[in-house]
């Protein structure tokens, strides 16, 4: 579940390992790049810690955060 926090959506996602966890970071790149907007994450083994603001809006949330923050919700395995 996303959250709202210091003006930007956190959200916190742990894998079964490494691997998954960046195949997972991969496939968020790709839709960021697509939408010229990109997240500030961190990944540490298993685990990905993603914030969405966008910059051009003076660092808030935006629909472009939301957009996104969906995209990255159907990333996840089911």
């Amino acid at each position: 579940m996303w959250k709202e926090t210091d003006n930007k959506l956190y959200r916190k996602f742990q894998f079964k390992n490494f691997s998954e966890a960046f195949a997972f970071m991969t496939r968020v790149a790709i839709e960021a790049e697509k939408m010229d907007h990109h997240p500030l994450w961190t990944n540490v083994y298993n685990t990905v810690e993603i914030w969405l603001s966008t910059h051009d809006a003076g660092d808030i949330i935006t629909g472009k955060d939301h957009k996104l923050a969906a995209q990255i919700d159907a990333l996840l395995p089911k």
